[in-house]
């Protein structure tokens, strides 16, 4: 049953999240990204506090052993939201989250280059699967000859946030076993909340009523679905709750065409499916890999290795 309701947990958890994204879209013609940021941020820090406390948590959650990775992960995690939160308005949403799909991708990429994880085989073909899947996709905006469009500015940035999340990941990845998951996710909300008022000189408005609505919705959606998703992970492994992450792209193809009349193309739609079968493909082997590492080392206990 503890699977099961891990499952539930975490498609609920990506449905709110798109749902934040949608907030985000809507809003971003008038209000700044920076600002974007900030309410997104800022709005799920005291909810998140409550989450714990109501846990009877609180101390122990939001306890921190190196504050110099939680900066690096915090500085890293908050460029690339606001790359990803600007690219939603420049694009249409399904075709941001495709992008997006690319992060467990250029994970194994970072995972090589910073914690010196090997490049087997069945990993380099998902890598240069996604990475064909990815070039699908924003092939309808390689071809603009204007270097000013701001769809194509929106695909450099949707591919830049997602690389750079994968860095963030990669970094709480080695953070894993000294680190709480609450506290990784507490203090990068927190330095994002603080690097994002230094965008206030450059045109920070005071939100229409509207508009303070989206900006309350999306931190408190942002936050909701966290702790959703923080959940699903207690009833279940992540590499068994990984593909199910993908029904984010049905609700950005719905969202989308109901909301903003936006009708994914057949290129996104194509280059989705080859990014989403890559990022199975590496969940699939690093489940593999996980489970041959339990064999041997009940090996090893036994005494036969």
């Amino acid at each position: 049953m503890a699977p099961i309701r891990g499952i539930v947990l975490i498609l609920i958890a990506f449905s709110v999240l798109t749902m934040m994204s949608a907030f985000i879209k809507a809003v971003g013609d008038d209000v700044p990204t920076g600002q974007i940021v900030f309410f997104r941020a800022f709005l799920s820090l005291p909810i998140i506090a409550l989450w714990l406390w109501s846990r009877g948590d609180l101390r122990r959650g939001l306890h921190v052993e190196n504050w110099k990775a939680h900066a690096v992960r915090g500085i890293v995690g908050t460029t690339s939201m606001a790359l990803g939160f600007s690219a939603i308005t420049l694009l249409p949403l399904a075709e941001v989250q495709a992008i997006r799909f690319a992060t467990p991708i250029f994970l194994v990429i970072s995972a090589a280059i910073f914690l010196g994880e090997g490049f087997r085989l069945v990993r380099l073909f998902a890598v240069a699967l996604g990475l064909v899947g990815v070039l699908v996709i924003i092939s309808p905006r390689l071809g603009a000859t204007d270097l000013g469009d701001t769809a194509l500015l929106g695909a450099g940035l949707a591919l830049t946030s997602a690389a750079l999340a994968a860095m963030a990941q990669t970094f709480v990845k080695a953070m894993s076993g000294r680190e709480r998951s609450e506290a990784i996710a507490f203090y990068f909300l927190a330095t994002a909340a603080a690097f994002s008022l230094l965008s206030a000189p450059f045109g920070w408005v005071w939100p229409a009523p509207r508009d303070l609505l989206l900006l309350i919705g999306c931190g408190v959606f942002g936050a909701v679905g966290q702790m959703l998703l923080t959940a699903s992970y207690a009833h279940a492994d992540a590499s068994a709750l990984a593909p199910f992450s993908y029904v984010s792209m049905l609700w950005a193809v719905v969202i989308g065409f109901v909301w903003f009349d936006e009708v994914p193309g057949l290129s996104t739609l194509a280059g989705a499916v080859l990014v989403i079968a890559s990022g199975v493909v590496i969940v699939l082997r690093e489940r593999q890999i996980a489970r041959g590492g339990t064999a041997r080392r009940k090996l090893r206990a036994k005494g036969m290795m």
